[in-house]
């Protein structure tokens, strides 16, 4: 019994009173969400609800991130909305289950550690365009039905209760932690609408959310190669999304608590709650950063505010849609645009200066691609193949060589900085060939072989002195590095102290 609750997280110590009100605003912030992100896809409301509770619920349980929210987003909605448009709704379920195995396999391989690879500027670049998003996606509550601007007293009677949460949200927590500030933001202005009978958006005007338990539901698509074709590039894409936005948020979670999460852990996860949605008619979803914001604003730190979102969002799907969707929109609005302001990396303007020019330019490239294309995979992608250009370039630019001629007449070469495909050219430029003496010695005691580019480069260099009928010495170099050159049987000085044993990268 101890190995489970160990397992599970279980044995943590829990502040009921915090996680409970955390979860109950954490359902109520993400109903809105859940029912545009299904509008969007094309998709009836209760699709998205389902997948919101679906998602909450396993990966509160099983996820890698005690206090991160996971349910339908607006990234796996838009990869959904030409499936739905071309082939229903149908496909769009086996596309999530077949979507929730690709994580779950990811999970399993250990492939979350990739995520070590994805450098600070792409984080802040991520951060910062979904925090644009956010905010923007507030502003379609300030229109008509039409599309047109609010105006008169209907616009400043939203803008004022908009401004009410948000003034609470961010003067309530100086005053006491007592109660989450988000929670009670909505309760005072969906008082002040109810009792004051004013008139504005509700969730009700959105869409009507009442509906009974998520039935369970095999897809009925035909089991066939062509169908498999069919849902394969929505799957992986889905997939990708969402892992690449689940173990980011997980990042971000991390630094913020100053905890570390299990990335493998919140893949498997992530990949078994896609399954159960698609089973159980939802659209799938991944992390969401606003919400898991929300929540640990709140001072949520346990698996038992997410566990709570999702049965309170059930339990106002069956029971509680007619009190729900009185709910005003501007509270939930204001909600969310303190979230935006609370997501953005403020600290990120303010370092600009200080930060290289490559970095700004990682940051400001990820953050136009998520803003721009809400794209988050390709914008993360994009990111971190501009960073590891930069780097190799950086890197290629800065290997050199320090020359000597010692007593005897040896030219000494002792090489500084990696040697690898991007410093092969520079790193064969710096030899004299013919004016050299007729013996050289090469050092790698400060340098480092990275890769068969670099072996190849080795091997050029030691036939050209070879041709020249002049013995050069490598020293310090790998034992694998050693058994690839081809030319080093007699030219190889073996120091066995102080050679390192690196390996060299092939793939």
């Amino acid at each position: 019994m101890k190995k489970l609750l160990n397992l599970f997280d279980f044995r943590q110590k829990v502040d009921y009173k915090i996680e409970i009100m955390s979860g109950l605003t954490v359902a109520l912030a993400l109903i809105p969400e859940s029912v545009a992100f299904s509008l969007i896809a094309g998709l009836s409301p209760l699709t998205g609800l389902y997948a919101s509770f679906v998602m909450a619920l396993v990966t509160s349980i099983f996820g890698g991130r005690p206090g991160m929210i996971s349910g339908a987003t607006g990234a796996i909605a838009v990869v959904l909305v030409t499936l739905s448009m071309d082939y229903g709704v149908e496909y769009i379920f086996a596309a999530v289950i077949f979507a929730g195995i690709i994580q779950a396999l990811a999970g399993l391989l250990k492939l979350g550690k990739l995520m070590r690879l994805v450098p600070h500027p792409v984080i802040f670049g991520f951060v910062n365009g979904l925090a644009i998003i956010i905010f923007m996606s507030q502003l379609d509550q300030f229109k008509d039905a039409s599309g047109a601007w609010l105006t008169g007293s209907n616009l400043f009677i939203l803008l004022g209760l908009v401004v009410l949460t948000m003034l609470i949200i961010w003067l309530l927590p100086k005053l006491t932690r007592a109660v989450p500030a988000s929670l009670v933001a909505i309760l005072v202005v969906f008082g002040i609408v109810y009792f004051g009978e004013i008139s504005t958006n509700t969730v009700g005007d959105l869409a009507s959310i009442g509906g009974g338990f998520p039935p369970f539901h095999i897809p009925k698509v035909p089991l066939s190669f062509e169908t498999l074709l069919i849902i394969l590039p929505y799957s992986a894409i889905i997939a990708g999304v969402g892992l690449i936005e689940s173990l980011l948020t997980l990042n971000i979670v991390d630094e913020i608590t100053q905890t570390r999460g299990n990335g493998n852990r919140e893949a498997i996860a992530q990949g078994s709650a896609n399954i159960i949605s698609g089973f159980f008619s939802g659209m799938g979803g991944c992390a969401m950063l606003g919400q898991s914001l929300i929540n640990i604003s709140n001072g949520a730190r346990a698996r038992l505010s997410g566990i709570i979102a999702a049965v309170a969002l059930l339990a106002f799907i069956m029971f509680g849609a007619s009190i729900i969707e009185q709910l005003p929109m501007a509270a939930l609005t204001g909600l969310m645009i303190m979230v935006a302001i609370g997501t953005f990396e403020w600290a990120s303007l303010r370092t600009l200066k200080r930060m290289p020019k490559s970095d700004i330019l990682v940051m400001v490239l990820v953050t136009l691609v998520t803003v721009i294309l809400h794209n988050l995979a390709l914008a993360v992608l994009v990111g971190v193949i501009i960073a590891a250009l930069v780097f190799a370039w950086d890197n290629a630019i800065r290997i050199r060589a320090r020359k000597s001629i010692d007593k005897d007449g040896v030219k000494h070469y002792e090489i500084y900085g990696p040697l690898f495909f991007g410093s092969t050219t520079i790193f064969s430029d710096k030899f004299d060939v013919a004016n050299d003496p007729d013996e050289v010695v090469i050092d790698f005691k400060e340098s480092r072989v990275v890769d068969m580019s670099a072996i190849e480069a080795l091997n050029k260099i030691t036939e050209r002195y070879q041709k020249n009928g002049k013995v050069i010495h490598l020293k310090h170099l790998s034992p694998d590095s050693r058994r690839l050159l081809k030319n080093a049987e007699e030219i190889i000085e073996v120091n066995i102290i102080e050679d390192p044993n690196y390996k060299v990268v092939s793939d």
